[in-house]
């Protein structure tokens, strides 16, 4: 009964947190609207992750999607808390979460890489761990960035790291749900996501390119 109350929990807060993420992307960004939806957003997603733990930790412990919810997890708190540091750069909090990701991946790599049951794709396992080992990578690399850098790249840090996290989300629900098509089925979302993220990227960029001439403008001298 607990098993099975805390699958509810989590389907059904995955559920909602993919359908806010959507709604989200759909929206205008930087309005009252997109953070108060961004919020509930995390909330539902915490709670996704929450009841993961659980289920990994209680139930029946999955080793691959527990590296799942350590990747949507540090994605999902590293890109929100990304929009108070913005051009200030990482902070303590940024090294916490990417030192608690880094230990908890390396205590489960060889888990996931022992797991014999041959229920998850070795496509799977590898590019989940590819993911999750590259944002780590990279979030150790941004401390060395110069710190006028952090004035553009935080927004597209929170746009990856949000964007992603919702679409790992659908591709774990995909992985346990849909038995058909699979690995392929499972990884399409991350393609999918990753699609998403350039576009969002490339409006960025645009958005970057228009406010930089007006910022830029040489101050006329009094005729």
């Amino acid at each position: 009964m607990a098993h099975t109350l805390n699958i509810y929990i989590h389907v059904g807060a995955g559920i909602i947190a993919m359908l806010m993420g959507i709604w989200i992307q759909a929206k205008e960004k930087g309005t009252p609207a997109h953070r108060k939806s961004g919020r509930i957003f995390v909330g539902f997603t915490l709670v996704v992750c929450a009841s993961a733990v659980v289920g990994n930790s209680v139930f029946r412990f999955m080793p691959l999607f527990a590296v799942l919810t350590v990747l949507v997890l540090y994605q999902l708190l590293s890109g929100w808390h990304v929009i108070y540091t913005k051009a200030a750069g990482p902070n303590r909090v940024d090294a916490l979460l990417c030192v608690t990701a880094a230990a908890w991946t390396a205590a489960l790599v060889p888990l996931v890489l022992g797991n014999t049951s041959g229920k998850s794709a070795p496509v799977v396992i590898y590019a989940t761990l590819g993911a999750v080992s590259a944002l780590i990578a990279y979030d150790v690399l941004r401390w060395l960035f110069p710190r006028r850098w952090h004035t553009s790249l935080w927004r597209y840090e929170h746009i990856y790291k949000i964007v992603a996290s919702m679409f790992a989300m659908l591709s774990a629900a995909i992985g346990n749900l849909v038995p058909h098509g699979q690995p392929w089925s499972q990884l399409a979302p991350s393609v999918l996501g990753m699609a998403t993220i350039g576009w969002f990227f490339w409006k960025e960029s645009r958005r970057a390119q228009k406010a930089l001439p007006s910022a830029q403008l040489p101050l006329q001298s009094p005729a």
